[in-house]
């Protein structure tokens, strides 16, 4: 039986982006989704690969508020059937490479039933490797007004969006936290450098 997921899930991390293929450590794969879904005419592509020295999945592609559009995202399921609990974390840490534009972090629940509806809050993406901490307290609702229920989880998505711009953002780890944490970072979406070999 492949236990990993169910390992991955109990410690938080999500993906650390070891893998060759596109599936996280949940067991979900991640996907690409741009506004072209809905008539728009962003893109977006991921790909794993190796940027600055740590093995990454990437984001990129470009940014247009044509035909009522504006988002470029790659996200995936938090369970392969029914809903993550996170109860026993209290934020969101992505360690980034980006390319110094503003990207949201993007949490669905059961309570998110029309796609525009999510739980949002915001980073700026940094030039060299950082960790970045959100905690749930950060994360804004958008077009509902239901709490966030960490008990609900659904999607989280990694998303360019609102402006037109140029995509482009490396993720080394992405998972939750807990309090009190005994690795470097901050809660308040601000970034904490890594040394610049750092591949945990």
């Amino acid at each position: 039986m492949f236990m990993a997921p169910l390992a991955s899930a109990a410690s938080g991390l999500i993906d650390d982006f070891r893998r060759d293929d596109l599936v996280s450590l949940l067991g979900t794969p991640w996907r690409a989704v741009s506004d072209q879904v809905m008539g728009g005419i962003s893109t977006a592509r991921i790909a794993r690969r190796t940027h600055a020295g740590r093995s990454a999945l990437c984001l990129s592609g470009q940014v247009s508020l044509e035909n009522n559009g504006g988002f470029a995202q790659m996200n995936l399921a938090l369970a392969a059937a029914g809903a993550f609990d996170a109860r026993a974390f209290v934020g969101v840490h992505l360690v980034q490479c980006g390319n110094g534009a503003t990207y949201h972090l993007h949490l669905k629940t059961e309570a998110t039933v029309l796609p525009w509806q999510s739980y949002r809050a915001t980073f700026v993406s940094t030039a060299d490797w950082q960790e970045i901490r959100l905690p749930f307290t950060a994360f804004v609702p958008h077009r509902l007004d239901a709490p966030l229920a960490l008990d609900r989880l659904l999607r989280l998505g990694v998303v360019a969006i609102g402006q037109a711009m140029t995509a482009d953002l490396c993720l080394a780890e992405i998972g939750f936290y807990r309090a009190a944490p005994d690795t470097p970072g901050t809660d308040d979406g601000s970034a904490t450098a890594l040394p610049r070999n750092a591949n945990p």
